[in-house]
């Protein structure tokens, strides 16, 4: 069977796996939402608004039209902001063929409904459970996109379809291990973004590495007691999408979420710091969700509940 591989965002990250996947010498179609960013993109061969400097191979077809490009491929890369994730799915059910593969790349758990990613997939694509792999790990764009080394795991409920998304994206430099622990796998990568916002707090008040330290460890015990609580197994969480997603994210300068609380930590307000950015900080939104869910299961999160009180109570 041929593969054909169409990735649906054309962020830093989709933008990003688009080219490792051309480079593999794959079909990639990468479809753009905004129309002048396309125009762009396809004139220059760069995507200079998420991922400057880095060169898009020829074997990537830069394309607006969602529809055909879901129509005619083998697997689907979905790569849009997770507030978005329910609507664009909503938006090409209708293309997915019953016999796609579907790779979710977004980390996060959608607002009131406090669903995974995976979740609002498999609610309203007409694909199996199993068909649905989830890529997480500590993997800024910014350096995969630089081929710099770097190790994520795929998740998917069938162990096979998670191997073989582990095949699909496995490079020299690009490492991918495989699990069947999809819940931990996702919320690992989407807890760690509220931390991350702590960790950057902290960091704009002024506060050291024994604060930092003491912020991660703690952190990463609460988020722990949630994702078990909600079905995770504990060693997902000394994996690739836990603690490895958490180091990066809470100490890295790529950080999105590290900075908007690095800003606030400085005396900005959320308003401020968000009107700035161009890129998405996943961590906003799903600190809303942590909050409710730790109410809902009555599980104690004292980081994330502050991080709460502070992005949202002032």
């Amino acid at each position: 069977m041929s593969v054909n591989i169409a990735v649906i965002g054309a962020g830093s990250w989709g933008t990003t796996l688009a080219i490792l996947l051309a480079n593999k010498q794959y079909d990639v179609s990468l479809w753009v939402y905004e129309p002048e960013q396309l125009k762009l993109m396809q004139k220059q061969r760069v995507n200079h608004q998420y991922l400057p400097g880095i060169a898009l191979p020829e074997n990537i077809a830069l394309t607006g039209d969602i529809n055909t490009t879901v129509g005619s491929a083998t697997h689907l890369v979905l790569a849009v902001p997770t507030h978005a994730m329910r609507e664009v799915c909503t938006n090409i059910a209708d293309k997915v063929n019953p016999e796609q593969w579907i790779i979710n790349v977004s980390k996060g758990i959608e607002n009131d409904t406090l669903k995974r990613m995976s979740e609002v997939i498999a609610e309203i694509l007409p694909v199996k459970n199993s068909q649905i792999t989830t890529l997480y790990g500590p993997s800024h764009a910014e350096e995969v996109s630089k081929g710099i080394a770097t190790a994520v795991v795929a998740a998917s409920i069938d162990l096979q379809t998670a191997r073989m998304v582990r095949d699909l994206f496995m490079t020299e430099y690009f490492r991918v291990y495989s699990s069947d622990d999809i819940i931990g796998v996702e919320l690992g990568g989407s807890l760690k973004n509220v931390i991350a916002i702590a960790a950057g707090i902290a960091d704009g008040a002024g506060f050291g590495d024994n604060t930092k330290a003491a912020l991660l460890t703690r952190g990463l015990v609460e988020i722990t007691r949630l994702a078990m609580t909600m079905g995770a197994r504990q060693e997902t969480f000394a994996g690739l999408s836990g603690m490895g997603d958490l180091i990066v994210t809470c100490m890295s300068k790529h950080s999105r979420n590290r900075h908007v609380g690095e800003q606030i930590g400085r005396g900005h307000t959320l308003d401020q710091v968000l009107g700035d950015m161009v890129m998405v900080a996943e961590g906003v939104k799903t600190t809303r969700s942590v909050h409710q869910l730790s109410e809902k299961l009555q599980v104690e999160m004292p980081i994330s509940e502050q991080v709460y009180q502070v992005l949202f109570h002032n």
